[in-house]
């Protein structure tokens, strides 16, 4: 089997593509920068060295591995399959994009670059890079839609804390979407110092693919943890999915156990209508090339990217991860929405019954998770990836879910600063 994965990722780094999806759609100036992430990636993929230097930063910085916890008041209240979580929640940064940080930050190190140039939606990729370019020396320029800025305050602060410049994008919907733009723009008038650490599994060629292979030590340890626990591997596997690194990194280790079932949760939003939702997977999924890969977006029938909506400010891209584009097409990955008003739910249900307070992004799996649950027999085992911790998100929940107060403390809070 390792046999197996290990050559479908070379045919993957050889031909850049999964399926029909992927490839590398770039402005002529980028491809000698991709061509050496690449060289670098695929050099020190195999260096025992690097591998140690990065398990050692994943055990000692991270926190690896993260718990899977069995969540057993949230298995009574749904009343079926036993529920696991997986809490990447409890990462330094507090969110899985530490694991694909600390990856590429260490592959830029030794490539001799001294900055990385980074897009964040939510702020946990942001608070990532801002990290880890602090324990390596490194500048670090974070590019964050305008509209993120002000509903993931929080991590915009704490990334200054660290050291980040903060670059506010105010084009387009600006949000994540115009982010990376900006973000690829910046990166291509500064190639020789700086490294672009993406924060999913989008992009052109080789991202989508150190990315997954970087995030895939989630899945790895769910499978030794549950064999630990349970002798025996998951029948599901539920993940939100945004670009899609989480998802990814959670599902590629069971690919080949087709016995395992796979649920990808998109953001559902308000509804349909255009600019309500994050579906690139509903209806009428289209097919296009943006911001330098192919794969689905959300797009008008000119094949402009539109417009998109979710509480959850790391799920409202308009595009998804090649790769996942390309397991929906086999049907190795089924994919569904929660809506806004059901992660908010869920997002007070896991605090109340396990006093555990996940990221919007996570609550859309654990919402998916409450829906399926009795579809499976009691002896059957699911496994929920707790992406992130909700901390981040105190400025939209605490406004949906506790309004009047939490209003009436932001006035007290401003009256107090004008009195002082």
């Amino acid at each position: 089997m390792k046999q197996k994965r290990k050559q479908r990722s070379k045919a993957a780094g050889e031909n850049r593509y999964f399926g029909d999806y992927g490839g590398r759609y770039v402005p002529e100036m980028l491809v000698p920068a991709l061509e050496e992430l690449s060289r670098a990636y695929f050099r020190y993929r195999e260096s025992q060295e690097f591998q140690n230097e990065l398990e050692n930063l994943r055990k000692n910085y991270a926190g690896r591995p993260t718990p899977l916890y069995f969540a057993e008041n949230l298995t009574r209240l749904a009343g079926g399959c036993k529920i696991y979580l997986k809490l990447e929640s409890l990462c330094q940064t507090g969110a899985h994009k530490i694991n694909n940080a600390l990856g590429q930050a260490l592959l830029a190190k030794k490539m001799g670059k001294s900055c990385l140039v980074a897009e964040t939606g939510a702020g946990q990729h942001g608070l990532a890079t801002a990290a880890v370019a602090a324990r390596f020396g490194l500048r670090s320029r974070i590019f964050m839609g305008e509209v993120d800025i002000k509903r993931q305050y929080p991590n915009v602060f704490f990334m200054k804390t660290m050291g980040a410049e903060i670059v506010p994008v105010r084009d387009g919907t600006k949000t994540l979407k115009d982010a990376v733009n900006a973000a690829l723009k910046y990166w291509i008038e500064h190639l020789e110092d700086t490294h672009y650490l993406l924060g999913s599994a989008v992009g052109p060629f080789p991202y989508p693919l150190l990315v997954r292979d970087f995030q895939s030590v989630i899945g790895r340890e769910v499978k030794a943890q549950l064999r630990a626990y349970e002798n025996r591997l998951p029948d599901v596997l539920v993940a939100c999915v945004g670009g899609g690194s989480n998802s990814i990194g959670l599902f590629y280790p069971f690919l080949e156990d087709k016995n395992v079932k796979l649920y990808g949760v998109e953001a559902g939003g308000l509804g349909p209508g255009q600019g309500k939702n994050a579906r690139r997977l509903g209806e009428n999924p289209r097919k296009g090339i943006v911001q330098g890969y192919k794969s689905y977006f959300i797009l008008d029938d000119e094949g402009q990217v539109q417009p998109t909506h979710s509480i959850s400010a790391g799920l409202d891209y308009a595009g998804l991860g090649p790769e996942l584009a390309y397991l929906h097409d086999a049907g190795r990955i089924c994919f569904d929405q929660v809506m806004d008003a059901e992660a908010l739910t869920a997002f007070k249900t896991l605090g109340q019954t396990e006093g555990i307070i996940p990221a919007l992004e996570s609550a859309h799996a654990v919402a998916y998770a409450l829906k399926i649950a009795r579809k499976f027999s009691r002896r059957q085992i699911m496994v929920v990836n707790i992406s992130g911790r909700g901390d981040k998100d105190l400025f939209i929940a605490a406004k949906e879910l506790d309004g009047e107060s939490w209003m009436r403390f932001l006035k007290e809070e401003a009256n107090c600063e004008q009195i002082d």
